[in-house]
């Protein structure tokens, strides 16, 4: 099974998914013209990475913004995720926002609701460097 990695675009955010270190992290922006295209791959690949994952599989996400079609399929990779969580792995979120996006802080805080996988919210300052 090979790792994903694809450089972002002004519509595409970046993705790295390790299959040996079991991270898993998209960044960015997500306004793909094709949502489809872009996050079926990424589904597929979670599928097959499910039946041989790591000790701890870590998602984190880092997007500055994203549209309701990506929405979709961010639930969906959490969804997969959760599958693998409620099998019995090890498997949790990072759902980085900044400090002054409350609706990013917002969809955090309502995917928590939605599936059943430890989401842990990290507020980004506005004023630190990323990485």
């Amino acid at each position: 099974m090979e790792n994903i990695s694809i450089q972002g675009t002004s519509k595409t955010p970046n993705v790295n998914f390790d299959v040996s270190s079991g991270i898993l992290e998209i960044s960015g922006r997500s306004i793909p013209e094709n949502s489809y295209q872009f996050y079926e791959p990424l589904l597929s690949w979670l599928d097959k990475y499910a039946s041989q994952p790591q000790g701890t599989t870590e998602l984190t996400f880092k997007l500055d913004y994203f549209n309701t079609s990506s929405s979709m399929y961010i639930l969906g990779i959490l969804k997969k995720l959760e599958k693998l969580y409620l099998a019995g792995h090890k498997a949790e979120v990072k759902w980085y926002y900044d400090i002054d996006d409350e609706d990013m802080l917002q969809t955090g805080e309502d995917l928590k609701q939605i599936v059943k996988l430890p989401i842990d919210m990290v507020e980004l300052d506005a004023e630190e460097d990323e990485d």
